[in-house]
């Protein structure tokens, strides 16, 4: 059987506090810490060159670790200014390549923004640009993934995730729970079956495959009325969401995602927490 694997986003204050120099490093920490997965962060830009993409591929493979990579956060698929827009062709052809070099299955894109337009306006553009992707990019066996998102303002809710995500088989959706539960006020996840329907909802909507190996983000987000506001760290009491109810919901749906935590600075120490609360259920 197919089992739930964790990781962190990035490197966070331990990586560094225990002597960590470079991403090359990652890897072997990583595995060292007890986690399985990691995620290459290219939020600001993919500046690294390719040796330095290949070396940390090669660490990934020598020590078993799952890798995954995140697109910059200037990818705009549903940018009004078109030129701009079709730039992310080049960005997300970009992001394929390092994630190659990676050894990564999955590369994670934001969805777009309506902020300045309907909602409706933002899906048809973004639609659009992953249409042109998809024709650019061709078949891969790297999974083009997705983003829900935190902020009102943004393309990313779950439903509109998997409406973009319909526009080829080469798109997977990624599930951001603390983006989901930031959005609405209260929350959006009180209890188990809140996080087994969205399992329900990508099987009954894509298929099987999409919900058994769903890649996924989590951490606790503040948030105000307009969503997203701040990444916390697991010892914060006032927002969610929890974990716990999320294991729960994996066992009980019998999936096995990939699982990267995106706390403020603390990621691998709360993806080790989240790994021994799900193998305490299996």
């Amino acid at each position: 059987m197919s089992i739930a694997t964790f990781g962190p986003g990035g490197n966070g204050d331990l990586f560094y506090a225990d002597g960590g120099k470079s991403t090359v490093q990652a890897p072997g920490w990583v595995k060292r810490f007890g986690l399985d997965a990691f995620e290459y962060e290219a939020g600001n830009g993919l500046t690294a060159g390719e040796s330095s993409l290949r070396a940390v591929g090669e660490k990934a493979r020598e020590h078993g670790i799952k890798m995954s990579l995140h697109t910059p956060y200037y990818i705009s698929l549903s940018g009004v200014d078109p030129e701009k827009r079709l730039k992310s062709i080049d960005y997300i052809q970009k992001s394929l390549w390092a994630a190659e070099l990676l050894g990564a299955d999955t590369i994670v894109i934001h969805s777009g923004s309506a902020a300045k337009i309907s909602r409706a306006e933002a899906m048809a553009l973004s639609k659009d640009t992953l249409g042109k992707v998809a024709e650019a990019v061709g078949e891969t066996s790297i999974r083009l993934g997705i983003e829900t998102m935190g902020k009102i303002n943004q393309l990313g809710t779950l439903d509109e995730v998997i409406e973009q995500c319909r526009v080829s088989p080469i798109y997977a959706p990624v599930v951001d729970f603390g983006h989901l539960n930031a959005r609405n006020v209260g929350g959006a996840f009180p209890d188990t079956d809140a996080y087994r329907r969205v399992f329900d909802t990508i099987a009954t909507q894509l298929g099987d495959s999409f919900a058994q190996s769903l890649h996924c983000h989590f951490s606790k987000i503040a948030y105000t009325s307009a969503g997203e506001k701040k990444h916390l760290t697991f010892a914060d009491s006032e927002f969610g969401p929890l974990f716990e109810p999320l294991a729960e919901a994996i066992v009980k749906e019998r999936v096995a995602p990939r699982i990267i935590c995106e706390s403020d600075g603390t990621q691998a120490e709360d993806a080790l927490y989240m790994k021994k609360a799900y193998l305490s259920l299996l």
